[in-house]
């Protein structure tokens, strides 16, 4: 993997790496089909989720949607912001509405995921 470079999940999350730690986010896509976002359930700091897990939840005018864990790891730091802020996900979901940050217990997992165009391809089929 390059230096901080996206991959992303078949659940539409999206992990970017240094180092060790983990941003993880939902896709445009997602929040797109989700719709506005009012409520978002963030993890908490210290918690060890594994990869597929449920990690929080948002709840949008249309629905409820679990975030999952894209990869193992401990949770290092919540997007705080969200919290009384959660529009900032509908106009920022792949930037400042990141979700949370977690510290990788197997960094191998990425192997896993998608690069963008392997995303790209995945959701527009």
């Amino acid at each position: 993997m390059g230096a901080m470079e996206v991959v992303y999940t078949q659940s539409h999350e999206w992990i970017q790496v240094e180092g060790r730690v983990g941003t993880v986010g939902i896709t445009e896509y997602a929040q797109r089909e989700l719709g506005e976002i009012v409520y978002i359930e963030l993890p908490t700091i210290g918690e060890v989720i594994p990869s597929g897990k449920e990690a929080c939840i948002l709840e949008s005018t249309k629905a409820a949607a679990d975030v999952y864990a894209p990869v193992s790891g401990k949770i290092v730091a919540v997007n705080e912001k969200l919290s009384h802020e959660p529009s900032i996900l509908n106009h920022h979901a792949e930037g400042a509405g990141w979700l949370f940050k977690l510290e990788l217990s197997n960094p191998k997992e990425l192997e896993k995921l998608l690069s963008r165009k392997e995303y790209q391809k995945f959701i527009s089929s």
